[in-house]
């Protein structure tokens, strides 16, 4: 088979891409090795019941009808309405530090009232800082590499602030251990903090379906459980794609969603990545799914980013899971969730790949037990009755991020370097998604565009 634009990998990077290219008649096929779209944002089924992988929020909420911000051009660009992803805004959240809680909305003057009362010395100086961040072009591909805490030094004397700003943008979109680069930061920043949380009431599935119910209508062809074995390169150019069943296919331009590292293995050659090496940080979640909605048990927040100390530590930990900090998410206490039936209760921690690539199943298992215990002890200081309540339960690992994203490692946001324009070495080939840059769900569905429109449609 022929097409004109092949995309590996059916997640929300890749999808996207696939509806832009269609709008315009292109012959576009997408090639998913799973049996489910999404990549790392997709949800799976136990019990009956459906369980969001990935998925906490959609970054960069705003009201209908705000001009210029990522969410207004995404919808544009794909043409798909917001009633078609039943967007419900969050409540609040909040960053919880030892002594210091600051709650944040969709609202961002919240924040800044926060910051206010906490830190009063520092209260024009983050005001000066959140004009910077709204001015700071962050979508420009040629940004140079910043450390986001030298900036933060510099802008705050108190270190505790500078811990608290880091610990949010980080957990939601950072692929590096320790620091994260200014311009991923400023992008995280606004997607939180400036413009906001929002969930579909049913979950990532409803975002899932619009994309691919307006892939189909627009001529785009899907092959799921279809991998990419080998990519065929010959004289700079991709010649044609081995599929894992032996089946060949050409495009005159390929579109890779599966990570820098992983794309140039499947050319044969990973010194095409330049030396960059992969991503190491990959994340543990446990989840309840309660009898009972979480803010009728005493716990309101919709999105929780603690940290145990005073010092906030990213990096990939000595032991399975580093407990010290996380994200606590509840998919409820979103707006127009006041009357589902069950709540759940979901914890992330950091975790160290290498430690449960290497369990035996026996060990493997006991181990998420023992970790499932420890997420039962910090949600109880969020629900002191949550046991009593628990009607099913799960936990995912490295091992499930590896198994349905293909990263190495694990490595869900990827390679700690990121190739913004989606070049390769090879002529034809770009990469889009998680290693092109662009973070979070909106953030993902607008690198597929991105690289679509510079890479195939404005290219001709």
């Amino acid at each position: 088979m022929d097409y004109d634009v092949a995309i590996i990998g059916a997640g929300m990077s890749g999808l996207a891409a696939g509806i832009r290219l269609a709008y315009f008649g292109k012959r576009v096929c997408i090639l998913e090795r799973h049996y489910a779209y999404g990549g790392l944002n997709s949800y799976y089924k136990l019990g009956g019941r459906a369980f969001d992988v990935g998925l906490h929020a959609v970054t960069n909420y705003v009201p209908p009808g705000t001009p210029r911000a990522p969410l207004t051009k995404l919808l544009r660009q794909l043409r798909i309405s917001r009633d078609e992803l039943d967007l419900r805004p969050q409540r609040f959240s909040e960053i919880r530090f030892p002594g210091c809680r600051l709650r944040f909305s969709n609202d961002p003057e919240l924040l800044q009232a926060e910051v206010a009362a906490a830190f009063p010395s520092e209260s024009d100086r983050f005001r000066a800082f959140v004009e910077e961040l709204r001015a700071f072009d962050d979508t420009r591909l040629d940004q140079p590499d910043q450390s986001t805490r030298a900036v933060l030094r510099d802008r705050f004397p108190d270190p505790l602030l500078i811990e608290m700003l880091l610990c949010g943008p980080m957990y939601y979109g950072c692929a590096r251990e320790h620091d994260m680069d200014f311009a991923s930061f400023v992008t995280m920043f606004k997607s939180i903090f400036l413009e906001g949380f929002a969930r579909p009431r049913e979950g990532v599935r409803t975002i899932i379906r619009a994309l691919v119910r307006k892939f189909h209508a627009n001529g785009g062809r899907i092959r799921m459980r279809c991998g990419v074995k080998t990519i065929v390169v010959e004289g700079g150019r991709v010649r044609e794609l081995v599929l894992d069943g032996g089946e060949r296919i050409t495009a005159s331009v390929v579109l890779s969603s599966a990570g820098h590292l992983e794309t140039m293995r499947l050319c044969g050659d990973e010194r095409l990545t330049g030396g960059a090496g992969p991503g190491r940080l990959s994340f543990v979640e446990a989840m309840a799914v309660l009898d009972e909605l979480p803010h009728r048990l005493g716990h309101e927040a919709t999105i929780v980013f603690f940290n145990d100390g005073e010092s906030f530590t990213y990096e990939v930990p000595p032991v399975p899971v580093d407990l010290r900090s996380g994200v606590i998410c509840c998919p409820s206490n979103y707006e127009g969730h006041e009357d589902m039936a069950e709540g759940l209760f979901r914890v992330t921690w950091l975790a160290n790949y290498d430690q449960w690539a290497v369990m035996d199943e026996a060990t493997y298992v006991r181990t998420k037990e023992a970790y499932f215990e420890n997420f039962l002890a910090r949600a109880s200081e969020c629900v002191p009755e949550i046991r009593g309540h628990i009607v099913a339960r799960d936990l995912f690992t490295p091992r499930t991020v590896e198994q349905y994203t293909g990263h190495v490692n694990g490595a869900v946001y990827g390679a700690p370097h990121k190739v913004r324009d989606g070049r390769t070495p090879i002529e034809n080939l770009f990469l889009c998604g998680t290693d092109q840059g662009f973070l979070g769900i909106t953030g993902a569905m607008l690198s597929g565009i991105t690289i679509a429109n510079m890479h195939v449609l404005e290219a001709e």
